[in-house]
């Protein structure tokens, strides 16, 4: 056993490297800026909480792994299972695709309530601990590397330098690490950058208003940039999220709201808003652009990593997010070396970046042939055929790799329906 690791951030990002390192160490810190809740209560420290949220198969089996009876603390808390086809309308194209269970659970609640139980299972892990209301002040390092980061309470109860083992930032989108490697002497790593100037309104309501469907996706595509996904959440409620991308914006005002979702394609989410009784005010959030962070390739002090959107901040509107820090968690569980584990996380968000940037390239016409063109025809030919549609949702779903939909079978059915 190695002695003590601290991380960085408290979300689901941060409680899931805890998890996957609670073997490893004697000790693990969690430091986290806001006062975490006892309860499934959104936070300051996580503006996009109050939107659609999704553990995709994928990332509820890895965190099921690294938090053994995860699934059943998450429906005993008033989460919804259901088969990730079978259980949800995928409107691509503005057309719906074929419907059948293909045998990978998912579950639907509000990311208040998943970060909850995360939380709580983190809590009681037995060398866990959980510091919140302090902020990191910097970092430093010996010879060795990181050695040590140096925290202060916001609340003026002192500060204190914590000793680490390893040191893991899993502070989100706003991440600091670039500016405190530069103050250790060390180059901020490469960056790739996709702007995208994704805007979200979210409204909750109430009424039987999905019948046994768990999630309703209405897509975007080329020449149309709105978009919706509606989720059966906790307690009998929905939650209507709307986007828009490159300068559309969905009105918060609920006459606003409604008529948005009445301009989208089909009228499933304006037949929600129209039947459902709001829930408080909507909810707004700008998302402006893809943010990959090239650690894998940046010369770093030993005893350092990098986690979730810290390293890699997708577009929300795929949620994509928090599967893919449980995927890393994983990694790290598996190894804890720096240098490996980057490689390892880079070559984990190969998949799902390159997926989620070739679809919203293609909105504006910067990638309309090859692989985009390719998985559009998958998608126009899965509105019949039951096995396409499988195909193409077990890659979203990031169980499969995107070059699964290259495979001769599938070339062979979209030469037969051409």
């Amino acid at each position: 056993m190695k002695q003590n690791a601290v991380v960085l951030g408290g979300s689901v990002a941060g409680l899931l490297a805890a998890a996957a390192l609670a073997p490893r160490y004697d000790t693990i810190e969690i430091i986290e800026r806001d006062d975490l809740p006892y309860g499934p209560e959104a936070r300051r420290g996580t503006p996009q909480g109050r939107h659609v949220h999704a553990l995709l198969p994928r990332g509820l089996q890895a965190a099921e792994g690294l938090l053994p009876g995860l699934t059943d603390q998450l429906l005993a808390a008033g989460a919804l299972p259901g088969d990730v086809l079978g259980n949800a309308r995928w409107y691509l194209n503005g057309r719906p695709l074929a419907r059948r269970s293909i045998g990978l659970a998912a579950l639907t609640a509000s990311r208040p309530l998943i970060e909850h139980t995360i939380r709580a299972a983190v809590r009681d892990l037995p060398n866990v601990t959980i510091t919140d209301g302090h902020d990191v002040v910097g970092l430093r390092a010996e010879a060795q590397g990181v050695r040590a980061v140096h925290i202060t309470s916001r609340y003026g109860h002192g500060s204190r330098v914590v000793p680490a083992d390893l040191l893991v930032d899993a502070t989100g989108r706003g991440s600091r690490m670039p500016q405190w490697l530069a103050g250790l002497g060390f180059a901020a790593p490469a960056e790739d950058v996709v702007p995208i100037d994704v805007r979200y309104a979210s409204r909750i309501f109430e009424g039987d208003l999905l019948a046994d469907d768990r999630v309703v996706i209405t897509a975007r595509y080329p020449g149309l940039r709105r978009s919706s996904v509606m989720q059966r959440l906790e307690g009998g409620r929905v939650l209507v999220t709307l986007a828009g991308v490159h300068g559309e914006r969905p009105p918060a005002d609920l006459d606003g709201f409604a008529a948005y979702a009445g301009s989208l394609p089909v009228p499933d989410t304006a037949k929600v808003i129209a039947g459902g009784t709001p829930v408080g005010d909507a909810s707004t959030y700008h998302f402006p652009a893809y943010v990959r962070r090239r650690y894998e390739s940046a010369a770093l002090p030993p005893g350092l990593l990098v986690i979730g959107d810290a390293a890699c901040a997708f577009n929300p509107v795929y949620g994509q997010g928090m599967s893919t820090a449980a995927m890393s968690a994983e990694l790290l569980r598996a190894d804890d070396d720096p240098a490996r584990f980057h490689a390892g996380q880079a070559e984990l968000h190969e998949a799902p970046w390159t997926l989620a940037v070739g679809a919203d390239l293609a909105l504006d016409g910067r990638s309309t042939g090859g692989p985009a063109a390719t998985i559009r025809a998958i998608q126009l030919a899965a509105v019949e055929d039951g096995d396409l549609a499988e195909a193409f949702i077990r890659v979203t779903s990031l169980v499969d790799p995107p070059r699964s939909l290259f495979a001769p079978w599938i070339a062979e059915r979209l030469a037969a329906t051409a």
